[in-house]
């Protein structure tokens, strides 16, 4: 009812605006505690899966608290986890201004960011300062990435970099190897490129779970722009390394599913409703080719508890909002929650 209400006031302000707008305004709610009083209930159904405890099988996706400044606002709003980032080791500011566009009518957003975060350190110095986490019981993935003039020959140097920093504060750590929106970025799925990454960080991960008595899992997210025979290379490389979730998906840039927009054209990742049928396309594909040797995290597109649905009869285990949030409201997050409490496995 609320968001009802402010929708017309958020939608009038440029996306950026209004969402560093809508997550003060959150911020100062749940710091009142009326956030807590107004939030929809939302029903507990636990679900194991990469060696952890789920309350419920709704995740908020990362790009929403790059710097993971928001965590205790946002877990008003009845997640079953919640995922942060993507932060890079240096602070970057990412694209210039305008990068993120409001497509209303086809319930979509376009966004060319660029991984804009305030560094390793000031993300670290976030988590730490929340509540919600891994210390009091709460799952929060943390999303790491290479800076934007970090070239690929020397990427695992900025995700080992990550990974240390991040490890011990984390539930998991999703590796950031698909958006659109740093050059040359997705050329790390290709075959050359991703195994040695991957074992580089499986390495990394050995190491750090030694060290701290704690092991981490390790996630992947993926582009929904891949061909059939990409997913399956990627299938059997997270196999064969041992990765122990996959996200499936980022944003795409493909524009097929937009008719006579004006905003078409714009660079960046598309989210929302366009891109609904396609990545449950690759969680049903996916899901297929790794034969439920590792979770998927359905993410893309999830508007409704028709499309949470599809994901996971696609062959999730877990999903992602983000886009839908925008555009529905956080009570889209009880709806969800509820309606997959009756899925087998909770």
């Amino acid at each position: 009812m609320l968001y009802s209400l402010s929708r017309p006031l958020l939608f009038a302000l440029d996306p950026e605006t209004a969402h560093e707008v809508a997550l003060a305004g959150l911020d100062a709610a749940a710091a009142s505690g009326i956030a807590r009083l107004i939030a929809p209930r939302v029903r507990s159904s636990p679900i194991d899966a990469m060696g952890l405890k789920f309350p419920n099988r709704v995740g908020l996706a990362a790009g929403l608290d790059k710097n993971a400044a928001h965590i205790d606002g946002l877990a008003t709003l009845g997640f079953g986890f919640i995922e942060c980032g993507t932060v890079t080791p240096r602070p970057q500011p990412g694209n210039p201004r305008p990068r993120l566009f409001r497509l209303s009518q086809a319930n979509a957003l376009i966004n060319r960011l660029g991984f804009n975060n305030e560094g390793i350190e000031r993300f670290i110095a976030n988590v730490q300062r929340a509540r919600f986490g891994p210390k009091n019981g709460n799952v929060l993935g943390l999303n790491i990435g290479r800076n934007f003039d970090t070239p690929n020959a020397r990427a695992i140097d900025d995700y080992r970099a990550c990974l240390k920093a991040v490890y011990v504060h984390a539930s998991y750590v999703t590796v950031n190897i698909s958006s659109p929106n740093t050059a040359g970025l997705r050329a790390l799925q290709e075959p050359g490129a991703l195994k040695p990454l991957l074992s580089g960080l499986k390495a990394e991960q050995a190491k750090l779970a030694q060290k701290h008595g704690k092991y981490t899992p390790l996630v992947v997210k993926i582009s929904p722009d891949l061909e059939s025979t990409d997913l399956a290379m990627i299938a059997r490389s997270l196999i064969a390394h041992g990765i122990d979730g996959v996200i499936a998906t980022n944003t795409t840039i493909d524009r097929s599913m937009l008719k006579g927009s004006e905003l078409a054209q714009e660079a960046g990742g598309l989210s929302g409703r366009p891109l609904t049928e396609r990545s449950t396309s690759v969680i049903r594909a996916l899901a297929a080719k790794l034969d439920g040797a590792i979770p998927i995290i359905g993410a893309g597109g999830i508007m409704s508890v028709a499309d949470a649905k599809a994901k996971i009869d696609a062959g999730a285990t877990l999903v992602q909002v983000y886009t839908g949030l925008i555009y529905r409201g956080p009570h889209l997050v009880a709806e969800i929650a509820d309606a997959l409490a009756s899925v087998p496995g909770t």
